[in-house]
C-alpha cells in the first residue's frame, strides 16, 4: 500500500455544505526522499524506503550518512518502508509528495494513519481495563473500591495466569486508524486534512496510507 510519511500539525473544525461543524486532524505528509529500493531479486519483497524531516548530520551515524549519501540527500529522521504500489516508477533519491498518494480534485478519498498513542505513565485496572471497581460502599466495604481483586486460586494453579489484566503502563502504543475521510489537500503546503482524531500528540510523527 502507497504512502507518506507525515507530522501530526493538530485538530481544528470545518463547516460543510450544508453547514455541519467537522472536527478534524491537520497533518503535514511530505514531501519524502526515495532512500532505498528493495526487489523481489535481492531482497525476497518489492518495497520502497521513504525518508522524511531535516536531520542535523552532527546526530547522524557513519552508517547512516553513508545510507543518504547513496540517494543523494540529507540526513533525515524518520525511515518507513512501504509496499511498491505507487502510481510512478520510482527511482532513488525521488521525491514523494501528497499528489503522489491523493488527487486533490477526488470527490471523496479515504486515508489510513498509523501513529504512536500518547503515553498514560502507570495506570490501574480501572482506567487502563475498564474494571468497575466494588461498587457499593455497604457490607463494611472501605479499602478496595478500585482494587483489582483475587489474581486467581491458591492451590491450584497457585500461580497467576499469563495475560491476566493487571496494572501497569498505558498508552505509547501504535495505533492505526482506517478509513478516515480526507476533507482537503492543500499541496503547495503538503497539508493533509482528514475527519476525526489521530493517534498521537501534535508535533508527533504519523504514516499515512492510501
Amino acid at each position: 500500500m502507497p504512502g507518506l510519511i507525515g507530522k501530526k500539525i493538530g485538530m481544528t473544525s470545518v463547516f460543510d455544505s450544508t453547514g455541519k461543524n467537522i472536527p478534524c486532524t491537520v497533518i503535514e505528509a511530505g514531501p519524502c526522499v526515495v532512500t532505498q529500493i528493495r526487489t523481489e531479486e535481492r531482497d525476497g519483497y518489492a518495497a520502497v524506503q521513504l525518508a522524511y524531516d531535516e536531520k542535523k548530520e552532527k546526530h547522524t551515524s557513519a552508517a547512516l550518512k553513508g545510507h543518504f549519501k547513496k540517494a543523494n540527500t540529507t540526513p533525515k529522521r524518520k525511515l518507513v518502508e512501504f509496499s511498491n504500489d505507487f502510481k510512478r516508477n520510482l527511482q532513488l533519491g525521488d521525491t514523494v509528495t501528497i499528489t503522489d498518494i491523493f488527487d486533490p480534485s477526488a470527490l471523496i478519498d479515504w486515508a489510513d494513519v498509523t501513529g504512536i498513542s500518547k503515553g498514560k505513565g502507570f495506570q490501574g485496572v480501572v482506567r487502563r481495563h475498564g474494571f468497575a471497581g466494588v461498587g457499593g460502599q455497604t457490607h463494611g466495604q472501605h479499602n478496595r473500591l478500585r482494587a483489582p481483586g483475587s489474581m486467581g486460586a491458591s492451590s491450584w494453579p497457585s500461580r497467576v495466569f499469563k495475560g491476566k489484566r493487571l496494572a501497569g503502563r498505558m498508552g505509547g502504543d501504535r495505533v492505526k486508524m482506517l478509513n478516515l475521510r480526507v476533507i482537503k489537500i492543500v499541496p503547495e503546503n503538503n497539508l493533509l486534512i482528514v475527519k476525526g482524531s489521530v493517534p498521537g500528540a501534535n508535533g508527533s510523527y504519523v504514516i499515512v496510507e492510501e
